[in-house]
């Protein structure tokens, strides 16, 4: 799902991925220059900001809304942006406090990754445990090759362990090894609740998982709200949670694995700011382009479902990733591992309903 998305000759024509390599990072290609690269400058300028929005809605009472866009009228704490050609699509500009971020960035890097719960690691490293505290250990991952004596059904077990740096690796002849701070950096998904199984594409209710946190089923719930069918509640069945780091992007492609489309996906973003696109029921179809911050929300439900959505960009310059705030909660001496990561790196847990 990273990268050019397995894009062939004919998506590179489609509308959406014009839009995609628009606002894709890029950087000056100037090979004498010794200093560190600069990204090249992007025209922003049709990007919506629905930061901007909802300052301008609460200064002057949605004299100022851009064409297309509309305050939904709901009892909610927060302004719940729509979009008029877009049924079923909601933004709600900092929705999360910054408490709220911090706690759940913590729990994204600390808990979510860990077994049951799968990652994109587990293919070829299996269940790894405690990976942020490894990393900030400053551990190694060891493949450790164990001789078994003869007679036994297979001749070799291969294991992965942690090691410190300078441990020895004991009886074992070690074949491979790879740091901690290498695998959190290339950690790309982890899955919360019911297990989403990326090769068949769809939920394998068989796997072994751990539970949504009831805390985040109830930010989800009451998120979820201003899209749901009168007089039901969403029912947090399934996250998944995605990475970023510089340079990453989420091709063009839609969540249709759960049954009821009517249902809400729970958006949040965390971390550095980024860009969305929301396109049409086509590649063919022109997305909108549109800034998600540290804190913001999308639901996505009905029609909206239907339609191919992607991330392009994060930003994790000083100008434009916009995590000042946090990064004076992540201020304390446990927290600055925590800092390090999210000022270069975007967080987004979406929460589904799968049944």
């Amino acid at each position: 799902m990273y990268g050019s998305d397995g894009v062939n000759e004919d998506s590179e024509r489609t509308a959406f991925r014009k839009t995609e390599k628009k606002y894709k990072l890029y950087y000056d290609n100037n090979k004498s220059s010794k200093k560190k690269k600069k990204p090249r400058p992007v025209d922003l300028s049709e990007v919506i900001d629905f930061k901007s929005v909802s300052e301008s809605f609460t200064r002057n009472n949605d004299v100022h809304l851009p064409i297309g866009v509309s305050k939904l009228e709901c009892q909610f704490a927060r302004p719940v942006f729509s979009l008029d050609k877009c049924p079923g699509f909601y933004f709600i500009p900092e929705a999360l406090s910054i408490e709220e971020q911090y706690r759940w960035i913590k729990e994204s890097l600390v808990s979510f990754p860990e077994p049951p719960n799968r990652t994109n690691h587990n293919a070829v490293h299996g269940a790894i445990h405690d990976l942020f505290n490894a990393a900030k250990d400053r551990k190694v991952l060891v493949e450790e090759e164990k001789i078994i004596l003869p007679g036994e059904e297979d001749a070799h077990t291969h294991k992965w362990e942690w090691a410190t740096c300078d441990e020895p690796s004991g009886n074992t002849n070690t074949s491979k090894s790879i740091s901690a701070s290498v695998l959190l950096r290339k950690l790309r998904w982890s899955t919360l609740g019911l297990q989403f199984d990326w090769s068949k594409r769809s939920y394998n209710v068989s796997l072994p998982h751990n539970k949504i946190p009831d805390a985040l089923c109830e930010v989800a719930k009451k998120m979820a709200s201003p899209a749901m069918p009168v007089g039901e509640e969403f029912q947090p069945e399934a996250a998944i949670v995605n990475y970023f780091a510089s340079g990453d992007m989420l091709g063009g492609h839609l969540d249709d694995m759960e049954a009821d489309w009517s249902k809400p996906i729970v958006s949040m973003s965390l971390g550095c700011k980024a860009i969305f696109l929301l396109g049409g029921k086509s590649r063919n179809d022109e997305p909108l382009a549109m800034f998600l911050r540290s804190g913001d929300i999308v639901l996505m439900a009905g029609e909206a479902r239907e339609r191919f959505h992607g991330i392009p960009r994060i930003f994790t310059d000083t100008e434009n990733a916009e995590i000042d705030c946090l990064e004076k909660h992540f201020s304390g001496e446990d927290d600055t591992c925590y800092l390090e990561y999210i000022k270069t790196s975007r967080i987004n847990i979406n929460i589904r309903q799968v049944y």
